[in-house]
């Protein structure tokens, strides 16, 4: 059931109510009885990480992985911070 947020003109309280789709709106303060009105709130669905084109179809070919025979290169060595910089850093090189 959707989250929708309401603010008072009254007593100025913002507050969430849980609501159907299909309830009508509220028309008063739960606290103070005052008129309130609708708001438009920023959503908290987000889409993080490789999601599901890039984990589920992307590189994909007859059910092998497309990562599968290809050889990955070592990672350099973290930086020692030497007294010369990074001028003889293989890390710096990568």
């Amino acid at each position: 059931m959707p989250v929708y947020e309401y603010e008072c003109s009254a007593c100025a309280k913002v507050f969430e109510v849980q609501q159907r789709m299909s309830d009508e709106p509220l028309k008063n303060c739960p606290f103070c009885k005052g008129e309130v009105r609708k708001l438009v709130s920023v959503s908290s669905f987000q889409l993080k990480g490789g999601g599901w084109y890039t984990d589920g179809y992307s590189g994909r070919s007859n059910g092998k992985d497309a990562s599968e025979g290809k050889k990955e290169s070592p990672a350099p060595p973290p930086c020692q911070g030497g007294a010369d910089g990074c001028k003889n850093c293989p890390a710096a090189a990568a």
